[in-house]
């Protein structure tokens, strides 16, 4: 039996800026390293919490190039190319292939509100389009469209090359089905951190995370963890991690993360509008008490 290609926690890496609004490659650099240095399974770059619809063409492609430059082979690298216009996610894609990536995430596109037949021929074009593994990206709540289970296993049989599937819908009752009517070989990761100990129990694959960009290390223990059949150790890190997971999303993603990671020194706290930082100072607060938190306890031993 084939194993899931995909296996673990992904990091869905923010993407650093400069004063001046640039990309800060460098600090792009040291996230990559600590990322991989701390253990991590892969990174995905160019994803939600990447600003990527805030990302220009180039600095799209250039974001990717140089992710997959700085991993130097050492983890897959799944670079977000979908968009809401097929032949734009057929651009990007066929650009990331070239430029060497492990595989493409492609979000359901987003503001059109597709058919389920409209997002089956969006998908298998896209799919069609490039010879490296897909991963389809379902988020109902950014994309106002849910990928219903009977279309995705329709494009698993009708693509080889769709082989994962990042589950956003916040819907674990979904997830479930999709993991007993796919096939074997067929990965399902969580898009939500605080979902993923649940999906891996149902027999899901891992997650793609936001919390492990400032937390690498300790969301792979959970999560593997968990796939190894220690749920008691996964349950005791995730118990620690219940209110970052709930501060991770108190203002939209990648704000209160991407601010957390400044906090400690690892980018500065610079978006694209019409992303910007945090509005309440109490959330704040109440953000980077809960990463302190995570600190002692790591300190402490219990992590």
């Amino acid at each position: 039996m084939a194993k899931p290609l995909f296996k673990g926690v992904y990091t869905a890496l923010i993407t650093p800026f400069t004063e001046y609004g640039t990309v800060d490659y460098a600090a792009l650099e040291r996230l990559v390293n600590f990322q991989i240095e701390s253990g991590i399974d892969g990174l995905v770059p160019c994803g939600t919490t990447g600003e990527s619809p805030c990302l220009s063409h180039e600095e799209h492609d250039r974001v990717i190039a140089e992710t997959i430059r700085f991993a130097k082979g050492r983890v897959p690298v799944i670079a977000g190319t979908g968009s809401n216009a097929t032949s734009e996610a057929i651009r990007l894609s066929q650009h990331a292939q070239d430029a060497g990536v492990s595989a493409v995430l492609l979000v359901n596109p987003y503001y059109n509100k597709p058919t389920q037949l409209g997002l089956y021929k969006h998908f298998r074009a896209v799919a069609d389009s490039v010879t490296v593994p897909c991963v389809l990206y379902n988020i109902k709540g950014r994309t106002g469209v849910n990928l219903e289970t009977d279309t995705l296993l329709r494009l698993i049989d009708d693509c080889p090359n769709i082989v994962a599937v990042k589950e956003a819908s916040g819907d674990l009752s979904q997830m479930g089905d999709v993991i007993k009517r796919s096939k074997e070989d067929f990965c399902v990761l969580s898009g939500d951190d605080n979902l993923a100990l649940d999906l891996v129990k149902l027999g899901g694959d891992g997650v793609i995370s936001v919390a492990s960009n400032l937390f690498p290390r300790e969301m792979v223990k959970l999560v593997h963890s968990a796939i190894e059949g220690d749920i008691s150790t996964a349950e005791k890190i995730q118990e620690h991690f219940k209110e970052f997971f709930k501060t991770c999303f108190i203002e939209t993603n990648p704000i209160p993360i991407k601010t957390a990671l400044a906090h400690y020194g690892h980018c500065q706290e610079i978006f694209r509008l019409p992303m910007c930082p945090l509005e309440k100072p109490e959330h704040r607060t109440r953000l980077i008490a809960s990463t302190d938190a995570i600190f002692d306890a790591i300190k402490r031993g219990e992590i």
